[in-house]
């Protein structure tokens, strides 16, 4: 704590407004979109290589959250405050940071795979800018951001050599999204049939909800590549409109998947109540089944709403299958796999 007393010491308005400004380039999200751009417009291999270490790191992230359950540095000591306009977005469990991990994992990626120097260059100081922002708005220990990092960079330079042989072997890319999708059943498996006893339900639900959001993710890249080495073989290259419409038609997509998503899940279940213990082993592997698309006839008391896993499995097929060689009949195959 007293690395973060001392950044607490020397904070400043315009010090509080940058590192509020830096931190949001470690929001998870920005993998997935910077790996969707990647995959359509500029280098398919480098969009897989960024999505790959940038999923594969928020299931191990989110996995040691809800395993170590450690609390927030102003939980721990109510005598250190943090800039509050992080307070909103500093919620769950502290070790590891998520941001930190994140960032680093697919600004590091894109530094490893790129050799333009202006680029690198960016992405170098935003992989030192946004684990220090975490620190300096008390959000975070230097031991959350520390052992971030290096999962980040194992997964950069672990998974960076895999992707650029599976450019020239399809067996290698389809054990690495095999490897992957287990890593991410691992999780939800961890999820239901683990005894917690002392973690707190918010946080738990938000573990949960991540858990099958990342497993719907992982299929959904999984079928992408299936399908584009298989039938599609589409090029990334394409004049500036239509990258441009590439961008916009699959974002409009994917926005009226998660409408979608919340308009119709009461429809798929409900929420299973929280007391952490599982009463029919049959519902998790319903819960599962359904996430492959496997499972029509969905049980009337459902044990976990899987409308995550379906929005973000239909999401990441539809937004990576809609391209120009194969348009509308790729958006819908996508849509009838879902």
């Amino acid at each position: 704590m007293e690395l973060l007393y001392w950044l607490e010491s020397i904070r400043t308005p315009i010090g509080d407004t940058f590192f509020s400004l830096i931190t949001h380039f470690g929001e998870e999200t920005l993998f997935i979109i910077a790996g969707l751009l990647f995959f359509w417009c500029i280098d398919k291999m480098e969009g897989y290589f960024l999505l790959s270490v940038g999923l594969s790191g928020t299931v191990i992230n989110q996995f040691l959250k809800l395993w170590f359950r450690i609390p927030r540095p102003w939980v721990k000591d109510p005598n250190f405050t943090i800039v509050e306009s992080a307070r909103a977005e500093a919620t769950g469990y502290s070790f590891p940071s998520g941001h930190t991990q994140s960032s680093v994992g697919i600004f590091g990626g894109l530094t490893r795979w790129n050799k333009t120097l202006w680029l690198r260059g960016i992405s170098i100081a935003l992989c030192v800018l946004v684990p220090l922002s975490r620190l300096y708005l008390g959000v975070h220990t230097p031991l959350d951001v520390g052992v971030s990092i290096v999962i980040a960079l194992a997964l950069v330079f672990g998974l960076y050599p895999l992707i650029r042989n599976a450019q020239n072997s399809s067996k290698t890319m389809r054990l690495l999204l095999v490897s992957m999708t287990v890593l991410a059943i691992a999780y939800v498996l961890f999820i239901e049939f683990y005894p917690f006893a002392d973690v707190d339900p918010t946080n738990f639900a938000s573990g949960a909800k991540n858990a099958y959001t990342m497993l719907g993710c992982m299929l959904g890249v999984w079928v992408t590549y299936e399908v584009d080495s298989r039938y599609t073989n589409f090029e990334t290259k394409a004049v500036w409109w239509a990258q441009l419409l590439k961008l916009l038609l699959g974002f409009a997509l994917i926005m009226g998947l998660l409408v979608c998503n919340v308009t119709l899940k009461p429809l798929v279940g409900r929420i299973r109540p929280y007391d952490f213990q599982i009463q029919e082993l049959g519902k998790t592997w319903e819960d599962i089944l359904l996430a492959g698309k496997l499972l029509v006839d969905t049980p009337h008391d459902f044990s976990f709403p899987s409308g995550h896993t379906i929005a973000s499995f239909e999401a990441c097929t539809v937004l990576m299958l809609g391209n120009k060689k194969l348009g509308i009949p790729a958006t819908l195959l996508a849509i009838a796999i879902a």
